[in-house]
């Protein structure tokens, strides 16, 4: 949400703990479901932005209460170290 476009590198930057062919398979499956959208630079090399679609965009709220949600969620669980144990 934070950023226009991303290059693949990038997304793997961002989300080190994820596989390369876990993220690629989760790339395709959001352009699948129009959430983001695909441009392929024909440049050399070839370079690959992914964007946000206009439907994508619309979830902006849903995350937004997610963030907050779980923000919410840490300071309760640090409070209460017996509140959640997720071992």
């Amino acid at each position: 949400m934070q950023h226009s476009d991303l290059h693949f590198g990038d997304l793997t930057r961002i989300l080190p703990d994820c596989s390369r062919r876990m993220l690629a398979l989760q790339l395709e499956e959001l352009i699948a479901d129009h959430v983001i959208t695909k441009t392929v630079i024909s440049l050399r090399p070839l370079k690959t932005e992914y964007q946000l679609s206009e439907f994508g965009q619309t979830l902006s709220p849903v995350i937004d209460a997610m963030a907050t949600w779980g923000t919410y969620y840490n300071q309760v669980a640090q409070q209460d170290v017996g509140y959640c144990n997720l071992q």
